[in-house]
């Protein structure tokens, strides 16, 4: 990845919402040339969309849910091919949850990351995940974050990762020389 790409990936993080002017400023090539890079980005794929990160607290969620699950078996491809379809389907029917990917790690391999506005709604969520039986045993552990907490050490925010991809840079051209 070409330096100003990755610096302009970096500054959208931090705010998607500026202009490319004041990014071009920001990076020190002409306005053109961020506009092209960007549009070039979008269309590989490297940015896939503009969003803002709301205060989920004020929006009526209290419950930030990390669930893992441990498949006891590993399903076959037919199987895995069956839950992608269910998945897929039932995905409408559950807009709490943000994230849901296979992983590994915590004795689990599965992932699923949802909100929730109390602690009913998140043990129905729960039982909704139940529906996937037919993919082999199963076991769902919690780790549940209380957004109503008053200690938070840190919120949600790509802005501490768009620091950590500059660093990368960095460490790039300082092996280089």
């Amino acid at each position: 990845m070409k330096d100003v790409e990755l610096k302009l990936i970096s500054e959208l993080m931090k705010n998607s919402r500026r202009s490319d002017r004041d990014l071009s400023e920001a990076l020190s090539v002409s306005q053109p040339t961020v506009t092209r890079t960007r549009t070039k980005l979008e269309k590989e794929g490297l940015i896939r969309e503009y969003t803002i990160i709301p205060d989920f607290q004020k929006l009526g969620y209290h419950i930030v849910a990390l669930t893992f699950a441990k498949f006891h078996n590993q399903p076959s491809p037919e199987i895995l091919k069956k839950a992608k379809a269910v998945a897929q389907k039932k995905l409408g029917e559950i807009e709490e949850a943000v994230v849901i990917e296979r992983g590994i790690g915590l004795d689990s391999n599965g992932v699923v990351i949802s909100f929730h506005k109390d602690y009913s709604s998140y043990t129905k969520f729960k039982e909704w995940l139940k529906q996937f039986s037919f993919i082999g045993p199963y076991d769902l552990e919690d780790f549940l974050i209380d957004l109503d907490d008053e200690v938070h050490y840190r919120h949600l925010t790509f802005s501490t990762l768009s620091r950590h991809l500059e660093t990368l840079k960095r460490g790039k051209l300082e092996a280089d020389l």
